[in-house]
């Protein structure tokens, strides 16, 4: 038997690459009660595609088609009442606080029904961690306090997360490459507020939002060291919708197009901005940007990656529903040799992206944004404290300046840059899985089922034109083939240059 110093001794001999032992890592870390409620969140999803998610993907497909103006406000509602928009804000802020990996279980359920549908609810998500990951705790407090209030009055308060821009998309997604791109959306100081100018395209969710997160520069030839967030109304002075998106896929889901024209955006609604992070680090402009810009995706990432494998297992139920029932010359398609390899390949597919997007979850949980929310003694805390704690007591204890430079500390100046590679590299990983295995499963399982494959009502056929959008958001899978090299693998070799051309 080795010693433990031995161990470290042959471990320090090699590359330290960040892709193993992350589950191992976090284990002894996680609560078990985590398991429990995981459970009970996918109970959840599979009575919500049961009641809603099944009568109504080909449905709202086909209405799409037929009304390409069409917005999804009833089913808006309809995943308010289930406080699916709730569901994952943390107690502090009034919300039901399950945690965050649950959802990535919930996201691979109900996109095994319809990818669409599960955008409606999860892109709201992806807004929610631009807020929390800010660290600007009294603006997260207020915004989602209106969420909370929104459930309880039937008038849902949907947020939208705006940064890609006619002439940049995937570049807003690093600070290396952001200076490259033709950002646009300029923010103009003017006194108590900023006066903001330019276009955001591809919103999800869009024109139903009550809130969007906005990012745009100061300087737009700079923007890496510029970057600004704000939180804006919707019916804002300035602040208007141009059309959506005619898509081919996820067409219940709409991609909006956001025009800003002087929109005066006051102080006291700045989210995010380096000026703001100085209180809390000495790090560059540059570094705060990108900081702020992982935490984000190294969260939401995860989450398509299991919209991705949600639809890989629907196209693998299809096809193994349709292997069940279908004879060809007399035998069952179930019982011959090459069906029985492709729909094996299909199932190793779906497991292997479900391990990708639980192994990101466990970075984010052991050295990342969860990393305090599934601390044990902070997870049990929320879970045994009742409500009226939080909305009385911890509640107004946001709004102190004290409290701001603490989770300032926590979220840009304790961690080290080795775990915001690892979670943001994970992250890329296990969406690039989710997404070409969630491609790859349809593209079979239309083989396997022939022309039958190609009819919409065979669901397939509506899969794999909702799969191919996961691909292009979250950042191009090209985005995060490099993102994953520059974060796991450049950091062991000296020579390597990432984003230099």
């Amino acid at each position: 038997m080795l010693t433990n110093s031995e161990v470290v001794s042959i471990l320090s001999h090699f590359p330290k690459f960040e892709d193993t032992w992350l589950g191992l890592s976090y284990a002894p870390h996680m609560p078990k009660h985590m398991v429990k409620e995981t459970r009970e969140v996918i109970a959840i999803a599979r009575k919500f595609n049961e009641e809603v998610a099944n009568p109504l993907a080909l449905k709202l497909d086909r209405l799409t088609h037929k009304d390409p103006d069409y917005l999804p406000w009833e089913l808006v509602e309809e995943a308010n009442r289930w406080g699916l928009y709730t569901m994952w804000i943390p107690k502090i802020f009034g919300g039901h606080g399950y945690n965050m990996p649950s959802m990535s279980c919930f996201s691979e359920e109900v996109a095994s029904v319809c990818v669409g549908i599960m955008n409606v609810i999860g892109v709201h998500y992806l807004a929610v961690a631009g807020l929390t990951a800010s660290g600007n705790i009294r603006l997260a407090k207020k915004i989602l306090r209106e969420v909370v209030e929104g459930e309880k009055s039937g008038k849902p308060c949907v947020l939208a997360l705006a940064t890609t821009e006619p002439g940049a998309g995937t570049d807003v997604e690093e600070v290396d490459l952001v200076d490259k791109g033709k950002v646009t959306c300029q923010a103009k100081r003017v006194k108590g507020g900023f006066i903001v100018n330019g276009t955001k395209v591809f919103i999800s969710m869009g024109h139903v939002s009550s809130w969007t997160v906005l990012y745009a520069y100061e300087d737009t030839k700079h923007p890496s060291e510029t970057t600004i967030g704000f939180i804006v109304k919707t019916g804002t002075k300035g602040f208007s919708f141009g059309s959506h998106e005619n898509k081919m896929g996820q067409r219940v889901c709409p991609a909006s197009v956001l025009i800003f024209e002087d929109c005066f955006i006051p102080d006291d609604q700045v989210l995010f901005s380096s000026a703001l992070v100085k209180k809390f680090t000495n790090k560059p402009a540059r570094d705060i940007s990108q900081r702020y810009c992982d935490y984000v995706v190294s969260a939401t990432r995860p989450g398509v990656c299991a919209f991705g494998i949600g639809v890989a297992r629907g196209a693998f139920e299809t096809a193994l529903h349709y292997a069940s029932t279908t004879s060809v010359n007399g035998r069952l398609l179930i019982n011959q040799e090459w069906a029985q390899c492709m729909l094996a390949e299909m199932h190793k597919n779906v497991i292997l992206g479900r391990l990708a997007y639980t192994e990101a979850n466990n970075a984010n949980s052991h050295r990342g944004l969860y990393r305090l929310l599934q601390s044990k003694p902070v997870y049990y805390y929320l879970k045994a404290m009742p409500r009226f704690w939080f909305d009385k007591v911890i509640s107004p204890m946001l709004n102190w300046e004290i409290t701001a430079r603490v989770m300032g500390k926590l979220l840009f100046d304790m961690p080290k840059p080795e775990d915001q590679r690892c979670c943001s590299g994970w992250a890329s990983v296990a969406k690039i899985t989710g997404t070409d295995l969630g491609v790859k499963n349809c593209q079979m399982a239309i083989e396997i089922m022939g022309q039958k494959g190609l009819r919409q009502d065979a669901g397939v056929e509506k899969m794999l034109r909702d799969i191919k959008l996961l691909q292009i958001y979250e950042g191009t899978n090209q985005l995060n083939r490099l993102n994953a090299f520059k974060c796991l693998i450049a950091p062991q070799v000296p020579q390597a240059q990432v984003f230099e051309e």
